[in-house]
């Protein structure tokens, strides 16, 4: 038999807590009814380990907003003032406590483990204890420090770094196994956790229709093979009606490929930063058909760092000839190298600006972002030139940034064109996904869609085995073992 259940969304002052035997136990602290945010805690005889410690998309949406954001010199004092972060003894750093009335303890937790490097479940690493493990794959540290090095906004504090690949056994309670899944950045990971009681699978961010398909078929295959006593499987884009476009990477590169190849104009591409299979998918359309790919210098450098792992596969941005770096206007204006941070000027020899852009408009493709549309000012692109949106759509008709971008695009009459390969399950591939493992009980997490589970398990091959329950918010449940 099979349980999916539905639980609270506001669990930072009530966590939902489900017990799952005598001796093992997951308490859900982020991620419920929310997207992102994740911080399953699990317990099992005297281990405690955390996955995921990550921010959700919407924290704190009822309180802040733009640049009204709890304030770093106050440690976690805004964030217990509203109930954005648990209040629990043994997990946070001493100076994270200076302003609360939470005292400082020894630690009490053993780890905590990564699934990938993305913020919404690794950016509030930063207030933990400097002494609890924190445990990811090799390359997303590598993704963490140049976010650091790059980014004014990223700061995750002193930790007891430990790294892993797939086939790893990492020995927390009983241990955990760490299994490579396809999402969209590289060194995914969803999580085997060999508990007292049984095994529970954790499916991190993940999907089929990526080029690295086999990954996530890796990770099912295990974890249908240990028969686990539960899942706490993502639910992104477990909707009703899904009406954004569904498209695989390969289909991506094909239509982007047709739309390069038909224009004399130049492509600019917004794309997620460390999407390294998007940064693929333009990057030989470019070379393909006889064009430059141009990047910022935040992404040469992200680059030139996963060159540690060779098995990615990237291009050296430094030594490229297809890879040109973007510099922006700083300080002086005239493109010196004391305007720049010392970890730009490491491509100062790859340097393009707005009046090379402006000349050689028909031999690139340009990664150009939300807060870079200032450039097109300066680099007056030809009307008719292409502007290849490669993110998520907008969830609501009334997104501020979506009509902001619009309002540009038209002004220099650019031809928009929405292109994107999601880094999460589809609905009809999350069910599979449930079918294949076949777990005793699901947990939803990273999803927005209450019951969404229970009321699209009908649809699963063996929905006639399947018990589904739904519980209020805040409560607590116990589930009883085998």
């Amino acid at each position: 038999m099979v349980k999916l259940a539905c639980y609270s969304k506001r669990i930072h002052l009530n966590a939902t807590r489900w017990s799952l035997f005598r001796v093992a136990s997951l308490t859900f602290h982020g991620g419920v009814n929310e997207v992102g945010g994740n911080k399953v805690l699990l317990e099992d005889r005297d281990a405690r380990v955390f996955l995921n410690f990550g921010e959700p998309f919407n924290m704190g949406s009822e309180y802040f907003a733009g640049w009204l954001c709890p304030r770093a010199i106050n440690g976690l004092g805004d964030y217990f003032e509203f109930g954005l972060l648990p209040r629990l003894r043994g997990l946070y750093a001493e100076e994270q406590l200076q302003f609360t009335d939470l005292s400082y303890e020894r630690p009490r937790f053993d780890s905590v483990f990564l699934s990938h490097a993305h913020f919404d479940h690794v950016q509030h690493i930063k207030f933990l204890d400097p002494e609890i493990p924190v445990y990811m794959g090799e390359c997303t540290k590598f993704f963490l420090e140049a976010m650091e090095t790059t980014s004014s906004f990223c700061e995750y504090g002193s930790h007891s770094y430990r790294t892993f690949r797939t086939g790893d056994r990492i020995k927390v309670g009983n241990f955990i196994e760490p299994i490579h899944v396809d999402h969209s950045i590289p060194a995914a990971y969803g999580f085997i956790i060999h508990a007292s009681e049984g095994a529970v699978v954790y499916t991190g961010d993940l999907r089929f229709h990526g080029p690295r398909r086999d990954l996530t078929e890796d990770f099912v295959d295990k974890a249908r093979s240990c028969e686990p006593v539960a899942m706490i499987s993502e639910g992104t884009r477990m909707v009703e009606n899904d009406r954004r476009q569904s498209y695989s990477e390969e289909e991506v590169k094909t239509l982007a490929d047709v739309l390069v190849s038909d224009t004399e104009r130049i492509v600019f591409v917004a794309y997620y930063s460390r999407d390294m299979d998007r940064f693929r998918t333009f990057y030989e359309v470019a070379k393909k058909n006889g064009r430059k790919m141009v990047v910022p210098p935040k992404t040469a450098y992200l680059l030139s760092r996963l060159l540690q792992d060779q098995r990615l596969d990237l291009p050296d941005p430094a030594s490229d000839e297809d890879i040109l770096v973007y510099y922006r206007r700083k300080r002086s204006g005239t493109f010196a190298d004391s305007d720049y941070y010392a970890w730009e000027r490491e491509f100062m020899d790859k340097l393009v600006n707005y009046e090379w852009i402006r000349r050689n408009q028909n031999r690139l493709i340009m990664s150009l972002d939300f807060y870079s549309l200032t450039e097109l000012i300066d680099m007056k692109p030809f009307p008719s030139s292409h502007f290849i949106h490669s993110m998520s759509e907008p969830h609501s008709e009334e997104d501020i940034e979506d009509q902001i971008m619009h309002n540009w695009i038209n002004h220099f009459s650019l031809e928009f064109h929405q292109l994107h390969a999601s880094g999460h399950l589809s609905k009809d591939h999350l069910i599979d996904l449930i079918d294949q493992v076949n777990p005793k009980t699901v947990f939803p997490i990273h999803t927005e869609t209450r019951n969404c589970s229970r009321d699209n398990a009908a649809k699963s091959r063996s929905s006639n085995q399947r018990r589904h329950t739904c519980y209020e918010n805040q409560s607590v449940l116990c589930l009883i073992g085998k």
